[in-house]
């Protein structure tokens, strides 16, 4: 086949992958002459993972698919990859998925050196290609190519990639590979690779050689992401930045960073704080997650950090006894949503699986809470796939095959139902309820009870009850906080 540029010139590729932008992979097809009904069938087969770059390597590029540790331009030292992007409800460009960079070997020794490693050498310098994945369309052959650009992470970013990397093969190393995370891990993960869990689980090298998924080393989506919107797009909006000078990454991590910020704090209450940072001290409950921003140095949860590594800011507050008087809440389930839902696969468990939590710790002291410290925290392995995979197939399982209602009347007339979801006391991590107190039923017997278009949702029966969220139980998180173990 006749090729247009130089294989061994990675400016020379990225001039001709360039050629791409605005057409669609049937446009490929058609002008290199390919558009009989094999190819058509072999690379539109939608459910064929990788189906897309395959076309790209051996279509556009010329070069035989393969799956070698080497670069796919390996005179060049250029990895391609060709990724999808989506445009979500707010019009916002999102990363479609996590960008799969390696395999992890789990039969021979890790490889210390994160600069000799295949995850670097993948990653050194990569040609992104990303497609609008379009869902309206049902033929993948009809994505139009939208960017491309040659990439390596800058290197602020490559001193928690580093870290990340150090995490991951320390985990392995210690035979532990069966609990890895992609939340353990702020850009680099350890995602899963296999059909099923069954299939995908393989012995160890290391320890014990349990038995662990399959995983291979990927940039996070929510990093994939900030790669797309401002390295390849170049979106102007400029983050802000919690850590000001990269070279602290040298000498402490990513974590130590953040709770190093937080300590100077400590001892202080709201009320000073309000003071320090000329804030109204109103008790709002915006407060204490403003009063944590401000601490870290910026406006809100857009942080650069924690857009790049999906870390979700938390403000606890404990109250003078050591409760907790709210549990944590998450947004609406979709009954008939959920109830197709796999729970490996699921919504909740991708959720706490990719994402980490800081948490900015306050206690009541008086009339005013004092801070008591930080730590950023994921859910445990042991926790995500025992007790939370426990209560969500419970819940399942009573929203796909009926929950029942009981009616109760007040000495005031006034309406309220229970229900047979599982409540709180049922699981020591997560319960059901509803996010908001207005609640709206409609029975199959045409019974109807508040705004049902507005706060309910349809169960798989027909009838429809007010929205329901997942809850992390309050006493869970107070069990997690290392600063009132102190």
């Amino acid at each position: 086949m006749m090729i247009d540029y130089d294989k061994a010139d990675p400016k020379s590729i990225e001039h001709y992958a360039c050629k791409l932008v605005g057409k669609t992979f049937l446009d490929v097809i058609i002008e290199k002459g390919r558009d009989d009904d094999e190819t058509l069938q072999t690379y539109g087969n939608l459910s064929r993972k990788g189906g897309l770059g395959n076309l790209l390597e051996e279509i556009y590029f010329g070069y035989k698919a393969n799956s070698n540790q080497e670069a796919d331009f390996p005179e060049a030292g250029v990895e391609l990859k060709a990724t999808p992007y989506e445009i979500n409800k707010k019009g916002e460009k999102k990363a479609g998925e996590r960008l799969v960079l390696t395999m992890i070997s789990y039969d021979e020794p890790v490889i210390i050196d994160f600069y000799k490693s295949h995850a670097w050498e993948k990653m050194r310098l990569i040609l992104l290609i990303y497609y609008y994945r379009n869902k309206l369309l049902n033929d993948n052959l009809r994505y139009k190519i939208d960017y491309v650009r040659l990439f390596t992470p800058p290197e602020t970013d490559l001193l928690i990639i580093r870290e990340d990397y150090q995490y991951i093969i320390s985990k392995i190393e210690s035979g532990k590979a069966h609990e890895l995370s992609e939340g353990d891990t702020r850009y680099l993960g350890a995602c899963t690779k296999g059909s099923t869990a069954d299939k995908s689980l393989v012995p160890q090298y290391y320890g014990e050689h349990t038995l662990a998924k399959k995983r291979a080393f990927c940039f996070k989506l929510s990093y994939m992401t900030y790669v797309l919107n401002h390295y390849v797009i170049g979106k102007s909006d400029k983050k802000e930045s919690i850590i000001k000078d990269s070279r602290i990454l040298e000498e402490k991590t990513f974590e130590q960073v953040l709770e190093d910020i937080i300590e100077k704090y400590k001892g202080m209450t709201d009320k000073e704080l309000c003071e320090t940072f000329g804030r109204e001290y109103n008790n709002n409950k915006a407060q204490w997650i403003d009063l944590s921003y401000r601490m870290l140095g910026v406006r809100d949860n857009h942080a650069e950090e924690f857009e790049k590594a999906n870390i979700v800011v938390k403000s606890i507050r404990i109250e003078a006894d050591g409760s907790m008087k709210e549990s944590m809440s998450f947004p609406p389930v979709r009954f008939k949503e959920l109830v197709k839902e796999e729970y490996e696969t699921s919504t909740l468990h991708d959720y706490f699986d990719e994402t980490s939590f800081f948490f900015v710790v306050w206690k009541k002291a008086g009339e005013v809470y004092e801070l008591c410290g930080s730590q950023l925290w994921h859910m445990p392995y042991v926790d995500l796939e025992i007790t939370v995979r426990d209560g969500w197939e419970k819940i399942q399982h009573i929203i796909e095959y009926g929950v029942r209602f009981y009616k109760q009347i007040d000495a005031n007339g006034k309406i309220s139902f229970s229900n047979t979801l599982p409540g709180k006391k049922d699981n020591e991590i997560i319960h059901i309820r509803p996010h908001s107190k207005k609640a709206a039923y409609r029975f199959l017997d045409g019974f109807e009870y508040g705004n049902v278009e507005r706060d309910a949702d349809e169960l798989p029966d027909g009838t429809y009850m007010t929205k329901q969220s997942f809850w992390i139980n309050n006493s869970y998180i107070i069990e997690q906080l290392e600063c009132l173990k102190e």
